[in-house]
């Protein structure tokens, strides 16, 4: 366990609970197992920049309809940066390859190093989530 000192801002990355759709075909196939190497390992390497990443699990639940399902079932907060509670695809958009580890390692970095190329909350802009539904 790292202390936070008076310089140090936290990042929360928030899982909501995926609910399988039983009206759909799409299943997810993430391997959320390397998501959690992911934040191991990003734990240490911001831990450089002052920046402690603290993972949660809360009972909010998302119906699973596809990609960009999974990609809001994710939050990132970090209020020194102005995000209280953004979902991972507000914050990259689309997904190029629809891999949760490399779109939450995106997120994390954007939302901490590049805030400024994520449109602002209730923004009218609609973005592919490249979820598969073929919009």
């Amino acid at each position: 366990m790292v202390c936070p000192t008076k310089n140090t801002t936290t990042l929360q990355v928030v899982f909501y609970q995926r609910v399988e759709a039983l009206d759909c075909d799409w299943r997810d196939e993430s391997d959320w197992s390397t998501v959690e190497s992911l934040l191991v390992r990003l734990k240490g390497e911001f831990r450089g920049f002052n920046v402690l990443i603290v993972q949660s699990f809360e009972q909010t639940k998302i119906v699973v309809r596809g990609y960009a399902d999974i990609l809001n079932s994710i939050r990132l907060r970090y209020p020194t940066g102005g995000f209280s509670n953004t979902c991972l695809g507000h914050v990259i958009g689309c997904s190029a390859n629809r891999d949760i580890v490399e779109d939450l390692k995106r997120g994390i970095d954007r939302v901490l190093f590049a805030p400024e190329t994520i449109e602002p909350q209730g923004s009218d802009k609609v973005v592919c989530h490249n979820c598969g539904c073929g919009c």
